[in-house]
């Protein structure tokens, strides 16, 4: 699809395979070396040039043997069923960080960073995100499933609450730290419980991330 400039607004979340907190937000090296993740978009609001995205959902899976920064990750997306024709395009755009300059997003970065793309694929996407409340729950077809929630004191039971303020940050500004659990058993199979989680409310746009 041809490059635009695009706009996604609303709720997503990470969960990948490290511990809380995440080591990459900070640059450094991932807990025992790889990198994996599930991101789930709910778009309240969103285009690419002319074509509308609102109450769309959108995901993307990815796998690195190593540290993001030294590739050879796979990718795949994921465009919610109800998708036309142009919004599947523009999603799949989207996702993969088209229209973005080189550094400015994270789409554009993890997606240069994966030498294996595997085609995309419609299916039925079930999202629920409370970032007050630190919970999602999202289902893909059958083939993905993740709960987040609070991270839980292990003494006394209690929530924990912490934030991640990033002003520089290529995929957020603010984002809520959770904890998180998946199992996906498409191309990118992942598998991980009670790892490091992250629920962001704002808008990415392809000029980098903003504030809703």
């Amino acid at each position: 699809m041809a490059s635009a400039e695009w706009s996604i607004k609303g709720p997503h979340f990470v969960n990948c395979n490290c511990d809380y907190g995440c080591p990459c937000q900070f640059n450094a090296l991932p807990k025992g070396g790889s990198c994996q993740a599930v991101v789930a978009w709910r778009i309240e609001e969103g285009h690419l040039g002319d074509v509308r995205l609102d109450g769309l959902c959108a995901v993307n899976t990815y796998a690195w043997p190593g540290p993001i920064h030294k590739g050879n990750g796979v990718l795949q997306s994921i465009i919610d069923e109800r998708a036309s024709d142009a919004q599947r395009a523009a999603l799949v755009s989207i996702l993969q960080g088209e229209g973005a300059a080189p550094g400015v997003i994270m789409l554009q970065i993890y997606r240069a960073m994966c030498s294996t793309v595997k085609p995309p694929i419609r299916q039925k996407i079930d999202l629920e995100v409370d970032l007050e409340g630190r919970k999602a729950k999202l289902r893909v077809g059958n083939i993905i499933q993740s709960t987040i929630e609070p991270i839980v004191n292990p003494v006394t039971g209690a929530q924990h609450r912490a934030r991640i303020d990033l002003p520089m940050g290529k995929e957020f500004n603010l984002a809520e730290v959770a904890s998180g659990s998946t199992v996906a058993r498409g191309e990118v199979p992942l598998e991980f419980s009670k790892s490091h989680a992250h629920l962001v409310y704002n808008r990415m746009t392809s000029a980098g991330p903003a504030r809703a």
